[in-house]
């Protein structure tokens, strides 16, 4: 592979409320069996990028303990490698990470050391399957500058939360707005770029010599009538998890046969394996269409749920349309519907939680243990 990648796995979100004090956005458990960051991990080790730096920051020490083997996603190379890049006090810079920009610049020594002509820079908080191959090809192929994956949303979706622009017939990227109050357009970033590592970090000096630190704003958008800029549009399954409603339709989305054969036919997602037993279903115990993962006990009725590792779940319970996180012992004659139930939470017997018409975060702070 011509590429190195960088994944941004460093930010954080008001909008995934309590889901975001424990874990940065890219740790968020998904589809039973996932953390959010193997999505780009995988592509990038199905697309034979050898080379991968994760830059982290906010709440990294579950994500830094996730990533603490590379052997998973097939990184444990003599050539190439996973390396995980947190900020660090220097003699000159005692700063956090001040953008997306910053964070590359502050680890630039990785880019000026590599020989890769190109960079693919991916997000951390993205669902999806992609051979980063065939958008190479596509940017060598129109002699871009940048190129940019872009995802059509329905119209009906709202598109304020993201990266939107507008391309000619040529796909080349005429327009492109961070966050608009009014969309002009439904076609919006995938947060996946690719660039020439040399240009990158020409383009990453001049923004901090501006004090500038972000990527979109500082210099894709502030580029984008000097540089040439494509966007290559994807059809296939993409979702972004960074807000709670989000993340509860993704994990949904697993329910289907479909989206589940998508992400376990090859080439694969990959994620790190705890050494847990099978899920155990005892007397009283009516599962279905949800997913359990190892090491759960059930006694009750599960129905439309996702329920992550280690849940323990007592007599009489009734469980709908709910998310439950890792390790979360859920008392007896205990209902739940349409919610999101944080990890390590003990929900005590005879109590009631629902989202009614929204989806409703639980979040006890009674943890049994705290790591």
């Amino acid at each position: 592979m011509k590429a190195l990648g960088i994944i941004l796995a460093g930010g954080n979100n008001s909008r995934m409320q309590e889901l975001s004090n424990k874990r940065a956005i890219a740790a968020m458990p998904v589809g039973g069996s996932y953390r959010c960051i193997d999505f780009a991990l995988s592509n990038m080790s199905n697309s034979h990028i050898q080379r991968v730096a994760v830059l982290t920051q906010y709440n990294a020490r579950s994500l830094n303990e996730h990533l603490s083997s590379s052997k998973w996603w097939d990184f444990g190379r003599k050539q190439g490698g996973l390396y995980v890049f947190n900020p660090t006090v220097t003699s000159d810079n005692a700063w956090w990470y001040r953008g997306t920009a910053d964070a590359m610049l502050r680890n630039i020594d990785f880019l000026k050391r590599s020989h890769e002509p190109y960079v693919i820079i991916a997000s951390g908080d993205c669902v999806y399957k992609m051979d980063y191959n065939k958008v190479l090809e596509f940017h060598i192929e129109k002699k871009a500058d940048i190129t940019i994956v872009c995802k059509d949303m329905p119209m009906e979706e709202d598109v304020s939360r993201f990266g939107v622009v507008r391309m000619n017939e040529d796909s080349r990227i005429v327009e492109f707005e961070e966050k608009p109050m009014i969309a002009q357009s439904n076609t919006i970033s995938a947060g996946i770029y690719v660039i020439r590592r040399r240009q990158l970090i020409e383009m990453l000096e001049r923004s901090a010599e501006e004090n500038r630190y972000d990527f979109v704003n500082d210099i894709l958008i502030r580029y984008k009538n000097m540089k040439r800029i494509y966007g290559y549009k994807i059809e296939e399954y993409w979702n972004n998890i960074s807000t709670v409603e989000s993340y509860y339709q993704t994990n949904m989305d697993f329910l289907k046969p479909e989206v589940r054969k998508y992400f376990r036919d090859e080439p694969k997602i990959y994620s790190k394996v705890d050494d847990l037993p099978p899920a155990k279903y005892n007397v009283g115990s009516d599962v279905r269409n949800s997913l359990v993962s190892s090491g759960c006990i059930i006694n009750s009725k599960v129905e439309n749920s996702v329920l992550f590792k280690k849940v323990f779940v007592g007599k009489n319970c009734v469980i709908k349309n709910s998310i439950i996180l890792n390790d979360v012992y859920i008392g007896d004659n205990t209902h739940i519907e349409n919610c999101i139930v944080e990890s390590r939470d003990t929900l005590r017997a005879n109590t009631f939680f629902s989202g009614g018409d929204g989806i409703k975060v639980v979040y006890e702070h009674n943890e049994r243990y705290v790591i």
